[in-house]
């Protein structure tokens, strides 16, 4: 399919901006519908307010090193039926191993 550049009109701040050809492909080849409301700059503060792309900050979970002993923090909630490595002891863990019993 052939596309041509087109002039859309961001709708937060009113200001044309061209969906070009190559957009339009893209768009297409990801299967994506709806062409862009926005223009480039509104996009990324768009972005910018969400932070991290609309995701929360990662909930971290205090514990203490099965290994080594030193307080650290995992992103689960430990239960106490498997030990728990800070990361330093679980790069030292053979490959494989650090969720087997």
């Amino acid at each position: 399919m052939s596309y041509q550049d087109r002039t859309l009109t961001c709708q937060d701040c009113g200001q044309s901006f061209t969906f070009s050809a190559d957009d339009q492909a893209y768009h297409a080849e990801k299967g994506y519908t709806n062409e862009p409301k926005r223009c480039p700059s509104c996009r990324q503060a768009r972005r910018s307010e969400r932070g991290d792309y609309g995701q929360s900050p990662r909930q971290m979970y205090p514990t203490v090193c099965a290994q080594c002993g030193k307080d650290t923090e995992v992103p689960f909630q430990p239960r106490g039926d498997r030990p728990v490595y800070c990361s330093d002891c679980f790069r030292r863990q053979p490959a494989g191993t650090s969720h087997r019993y």
